[in-house]
This record gives structure tokens, sequence and C-alpha cells, in this order.
């Protein structure tokens, strides 16, 4: 690493603990309300409304909760993805889920995903549209995750028209997020 990539990895390190401090510290209330607003901002999305297959993220306890946008994106007819991970490989297979009761265990890093024996892969190509996780975002779609690269990874091969939107609150925008050469950006982020 070049000494100015190492400055750029300590200011997102420094960036990542203070947002995660105060993702943790938000009243659960407050967390609720702000995804349900953040729920309905991205489904009044005309390119939401329009995809078919869309890949969310299944939320840690203190992010944007997608749990209700998932049920509901069942509900309407989407057909949902849910990210594998595969830590041998360091990368994230897409899985397609119909009854995210039944079909989703925890699994590394603590995040649900579908159970392996149902693992029911889509292409990149067959994807509509992916909703990313972070934990800090900047106005030009940079983001900050959890540090191990594996939504960047899966985004490099995404195709260039797939339209990708990151969820965060308010506070998990920052006015600017210094880039390395492996950051991929969302082309939207929606908060509330």
């Amino acid at each position: 690493m070049i000494e100015s990539d190492k400055i750029k990895q300590a200011k997102k390190d420094q960036i990542r603990k203070e947002i995660l401090v105060k993702l943790r510290l938000q009243d659960k209330q407050e967390r609720i309300t702000r995804s349900k607003d953040i729920k309905r901002r991205l489904f009044q999305e005309s390119s939401f409304k329009s995809a078919n297959s869309i890949m969310f993220y299944m939320a840690k306890s203190y992010e944007v909760d997608t749990k209700a946008m998932i049920d509901e994106a069942l509900t309407i007819g989407k057909k949902v993805i849910i990210p594998v991970t595969d830590t041998q490989e360091k990368r994230l297979i897409p899985s397609e889920i119909k009854d995210p009761q039944t079909e989703l265990i925890k699994g590394p890093f603590g995040i649900y995903e579908p159970k392996k024996e149902i693992v029911n892969a889509v292409k990149t190509d067959d994807i509509d549209m992916v909703i990313v996780p972070g934990i800090a975002f900047d106005a030009k779609g940079n983001r900050i995750g959890h540090g191990e690269g594996y939504f960047d990874r899966f985004l490099k091969y995404l195709p260039k028209s797939t339209p990708t939107i990151g969820l965060g609150f308010i506070f998990q925008l920052v006015d600017k997020i210094d880039t390395l050469s492996w950051d991929i950006p969302v082309a939207k982020v929606i908060t509330a």
C-alpha cells in the first residue's frame, strides 16, 4: 500500500468507528421509524418499481431494517435475492429466496443468509437492482462498509447499467470519503 492509501484507509477506519458508535447508540424506535421512511422512499423509486429481481442485504440489528422491505417486495411479486457469503473465495453468491422465515440461517459475521442446501444462485446479469449496505456514504455514492470488501468485489462484476442503491440513516452521510482503487460507489443513496 502506498503512503496515501494508508492515510485514506486510516481516515476510512476512523469514520467507520465513529458512525458505528452512532448506529449502535441510536434509539430503537428512531431506527424503526427511519427505516420505514427509507423503505417508502425506496419503493417510490421508478427503478425499483420497474425492477423484477432485487438483491437485498440482510441488515444487522443497528442498520436500516431490510426485513420489511424483503417481505413487501415478495408480496408484490418481486424476485428477492439475498447474498450467501463464501468465506473461502471471499465473495458473495446471489441466491433467490421465496420464504425468509424458513430459508435463512445465521451465516458468517452473524448475518442471515440462505441455507447452504437451498442456495439458488442467480447470475449478476439477471439482477435488476442491488440494495447495498454501508456504514457511511457521501453525496457521490462512495461508501464505507464493514471493511471486508465483499460488496465491492461483488459490485465490480455487476453490469454497469444495474442500479445500485445504498441505504443509510441521515447521520451516516459524511462530507467526503476518500476512495481506494477497489472501492465501488453506489448510484444513489436513500436516507431518512
